[in-house]
């Protein structure tokens, strides 16, 4: 039988959710936001829905992250070994 994964320890509090409400809104791609966060998809599709805080108003667009996609795991890595290796 496969073992689970152990659970990442990230939550989202409410300034989290209005951001990823006004992320929603602008027209990022849930896979996007989620890769911003560090989430599961599902917990992003839970919010779009309002199975989860549908009180929870979502940030104006001034205080949204640029737009993505963002990079990968690889591609992050890729870019710390490179600043390592270039002394910064």
């Amino acid at each position: 039988m496969a073992r689970r994964a152990e659970p990442s320890g990230v939550t989202l509090n409410s300034g989290d959710v209005a951001v990823i409400k006004g992320m929603l809104a602008r027209g990022d791609r849930q896979h996007d936001i989620a890769a911003w966060f560090g989430v599961n998809g599902g917990r992003i599709a839970e919010i779009s829905t309002g199975a989860k805080f549908s009180s929870t108003r979502a940030a104006p667009e001034a205080d949204l992250p640029p737009r993505g996609p963002y990079l990968s795991g690889r591609e992050a890595q890729q870019l710390v070994l490179t600043l390592m290796a270039s002394g910064r």
